[in-house]
């Protein structure tokens, strides 16, 4: 596939793997945090690579986020990262954050690097001490290579609830070089980024300083990972971690180079791609839901409605059980705190317009339930108060979904 803008051209690749640009490797385990699925991942970069990283806004914050934090924003360079499941190393005191500096110290001593090189991720149950025996034992197993299974292994080892993988990869050009993005995610339930309970990790050949990369992924999380919802809970220990090794041999890349839309957009399209794999795999989900809001008074104003109509309860209840309540979507709209016009309101479900500047339109039943049985259902609000626009993702609200979290430490 490839996507072309004015400014933009990329290419998706169809080996979607975190490894898949220059200098990479990946690998993970089963050490025994869990019962049988793969419980530990490590990622490396043959050199130290420039790093940027967003963090949960929960003000609990997990042990292993202090850690990262510390290498993002002190060390400002990175060429490791562990991560765990099964385990999220929260709310476990100062052990905790002991715990996490030694899995720090030991990925640093197993890859041969200095420990503040090395970032630290857990995800799983919230409030037990880690068991750091057969995460040493684990780590010392651990052998990072550069290929596809390798790739699998790092994707299936975060994973909590997730029912899938979740991958993607472009490449663009820089310089008249191939620079390759990919991105590796886990999430599904406690999602409500700004950020939420997910660990993300995208990887880059690019050559970009650390302090431009920042920048560019902070504006970029707004529009992407802070723009889904599942539940609206949100978690201690989301990470999303991006990794630029320069070995594409590009010059630095800064909003000024010729070449900076090629990368922006690519990065900002891999964030895209995991946000909506996490909003479409939210537990016990069977629809991915996007909102689509224009004509508000400014962009800020227009995904914050966005968000708060596929945040709803009552609308994800809707779509699940093929009900087109667009009065659900309505007063979403209207409780959102942006401002909006009742009399300049239009709405669509799966393109059938419903209202028409805050008119009730005839509308098929039997078509509207069709559309509401698809996999995907996209949701369009035109409030005619402005040019802004937004767009947010999230899933239907299921019965499998109380389910699930009503066992999740069993």
């Amino acid at each position: 596939m490839t996507v072309t803008t004015s400014t933009n051209v990329m290419k998706k690749l169809s080996s979607k793997n975190i490894v898949s640009p220059k200098g990479f490797k990946a690998a993970g385990l089963h050490c025994g945090l869990k019962h049988k699925k793969k419980d530990l991942a490590i990622l490396v970069s043959e050199v130290p690579a420039s790093v940027a990283g967003v963090f949960t806004t929960n003000a609990v914050q997990a042990a292993p986020l202090k850690v990262t934090k510390e290498v993002v924003y002190a060390t400002k360079k990175m060429q490791a990262m562990i991560v765990n499941s099964g385990n999220a190393n929260a709310c476990t005191g100062k052990q905790g954050v002991k715990d996490a500096q030694t899995m720090q110290a030991l990925a640093a001593e197993k890859l041969g690097i200095a420990p503040d090189l090395v970032g630290v991720c857990s995800t799983g149950v919230i409030g037990e001490m880690m068991k750091l025996e057969p995460v040493a034992n684990g780590i010392l197993q651990l052998e990072p290579k550069d290929n596809l299974e390798s790739a699998i292994d790092f994707a299936q080892a975060i994973l909590t609830t997730d029912t899938v993988m979740k991958n993607t990869s472009y490449s663009t050009t820089v310089d008249g070089k191939e620079v390759i993005i990919a991105g590796v995610a886990k999430g599904s339930g406690m999602i409500e980024p700004n950020m939420a309970t997910m660990l993300g990790f995208i990887t880059t050949d690019a050559n970009i300083e650390s302090d431009v990369l920042q920048a560019a992924l902070s504006t970029i999380t707004n529009l992407t990972f802070n723009a889904i919802t599942v539940d609206g809970d949100t978690s201690t220990n989301d990470t999303v971690v991006v990794l630029a090794n320069g070995l594409a041999g590009n010059d630095s890349l800064t909003p000024e180079h010729p070449d900076w839309q090629n990368f922006y957009y690519t990065l900002q399209t891999v964030a895209e791609d995991l946000a909506k794999m996490i909003a479409k795999d939210g537990e016990g989900a069977t629809k991915l839901i996007e909102v689509e809001v224009v004509g508000a008074i400014s962009d800020e104003e227009a995904r914050k409605i966005a968000k708060t109509v596929v945040g709803s309860p009552l609308v994800k209840t809707a779509v699940f059980g093929c009900d087109a309540n667009w009065g659900r979507i309505i007063a979403a709209v209207g409780y959102s705190g942006a401002t909006v016009d009742p009399d300049k309101i239009t709405i669509q479900i799966g393109g059938a317009t419903m209202v028409e500047n805050g008119e009730p339109i005839p509308f098929s039943e039997d078509e509207l339930i069709q559309i509401l049985k698809m996999h995907e259902v996209k949701i369009y609000v035109s409030l005619g108060v402005g040019d802004g626009k937004g767009h947010a993702w999230g899933c239907d609200l299921t019965y499998d979904y109380v389910q699930i979290n009503a066992s999740y430490r069993s």
